[in-house]
């Protein structure tokens, strides 16, 4: 971090509001809202209690953690439910085993263990990994959504991140987010349509069984903690301190609110959730410095869910793919280039580059890459004290 952005973060503990603020909170937007909305429509949820608690939680981590901290939802969970059409019952049976395997994870110290045991060099990998997944998304599914017109729309708008990014004064990402709401009320969005769906709501009360979340354990639980530890615990810690040293977080505090989150989102209709690394890096890059851009961020799906769940096939193409991949990608860079801190030591930096080929392109490869990179690490470690000796 340099100089200048130390010079733009508030004391411990302060939440602001600017246009700066504002531009972050929408920077985590390309990640979370298709698989949103993907979900919702695969289960048949209600979409007010699923974006009211989606938007709860962001609010409730900001205040929390007073920065930009967000939440997102669970890539694994999210990607069976879709694919498999999983039910809703069974989802939210799903979540809250994961909340009760995270939080016992927690209270026993395993999660500490972990983050002992998985050397940085394996965390810049999954980082490095994720990195390479959000440009991937965001090239081959985002940015050509609208065909020629979505590739011309796109380099304006990458123009404008190139001129603008990291400028405090005109922050980048608001430019583009006006060009795509813009883009969108001009081709998108069906005025008549939105109005009838207009109309007051509030989440549904659900009962998770005891069955539906035994039945899930395997299913969703054990196939998703993996990737929440190499996604959403330790490389957040990782990030964090890289961002805000001033304010170091626990591995421990982290996978609490985590499970939190998932011990509370079941019984109100929410989608299972995480914290992200990724979304951090999106809410930095494009001006966010406090809780305030999670808040801004999670007011706009609080809104939603109150107001406009009634008419929410058409208010999700207020925001245009085209520029969500734009904000995606440039988010994906971000955390790509993290890794240059390893090039110092060619054995660490030839393992992160490893773990995060394996976490980009293999099933389960965030659980693959942490163990086959721990094990390198080691091996490698040990090999050179020897030589030493």
């Amino acid at each position: 971090m340099s100089r200048a952005d130390s010079a733009t973060i508030p004391a411990r503990g302060a939440i602001r509001f600017d246009r700066n603020e504002l531009a972050g909170a929408f920077g985590d937007i390309g990640t979370d809202l298709p698989l949103i909305v993907g979900v919702i429509l695969a289960a048949n949820l209600d979409s007010a209690s699923a974006l009211i608690l989606f938007g709860v939680m962001q609010v409730l981590t900001a205040l929390r953690y007073r920065m930009p901290m967000p939440v997102q939802p669970l890539k694994a969970v999210a990607a069976l439910v879709i694919a498999q059409k999983i039910s809703a019952n069974v989802l939210f049976g799903g979540g809250l085993a994961i909340g009760l395997l995270m939080l016992l994870l927690t209270v026993t110290g395993l999660v500490d263990l972990l983050a002992r045991v998985v050397p940085k060099a394996v965390v810049r990998g999954i980082q490095f990994g994720l990195g390479l997944q959000l440009a991937t998304l965001a090239l081959k599914d985002y940015v050509k959504a609208d065909g020629a017109r979505g590739y011309f729309l796109a380099a304006i708008a990458f123009v404008i991140i190139v001129i603008l990014i990291g400028n405090r004064r005109y922050p980048a990402a608001l430019f583009v987010i006006a060009l795509g709401l813009i883009y969108a009320f001009t081709f998108k969005l069906d005025l008549a349509t939105v109005a009838q769906g207009i109309g007051f709501r509030l989440p549904h009360v659900y009962h998770p069984s005891y069955q539906d979340s035994v039945t899930v354990f395997v299913l969703l639980a054990l196939l998703q903690i993996p990737l929440s530890l190499g996604n959403s615990v330790l490389p957040t810690r990782q990030i964090s301190q890289d961002l805000f040293p001033e304010r170091p977080l626990t591995v421990r505090g982290i996978s609490f609110t985590y499970s939190m989150m998932n011990l509370i989102n079941p019984f109100f209709g929410g989608i299972p959730t995480c914290h992200g690394s990724g979304g951090m890096m999106g809410h930095y890059a494009f001006g966010g410095r406090t809780g305030g851009s999670v808040i801004l961020y999670g007011l706009v799906y609080l809104i939603l869910g109150l107001f406009f769940s009634g008419s929410f096939a058409q208010v999700v193409h207020v925001s245009p793919l085209t520029f969500v991949g734009v904000l995606l990608g440039i988010k994906g860079m971000r955390i790509i280039l993290l890794i240059c801190d390893s090039t110092a030591k060619s054995a660490e930096f030839s393992i992160a580059v490893l773990v995060g080929i394996i976490a980009a392109i293999l099933p389960y490869g965030y659980l693959i890459g942490i163990c086959i990179g721990t094990v390198l690490f080691y091996v490698a470690r040990n090999r050179a004290f020897t030589q030493g000796v």
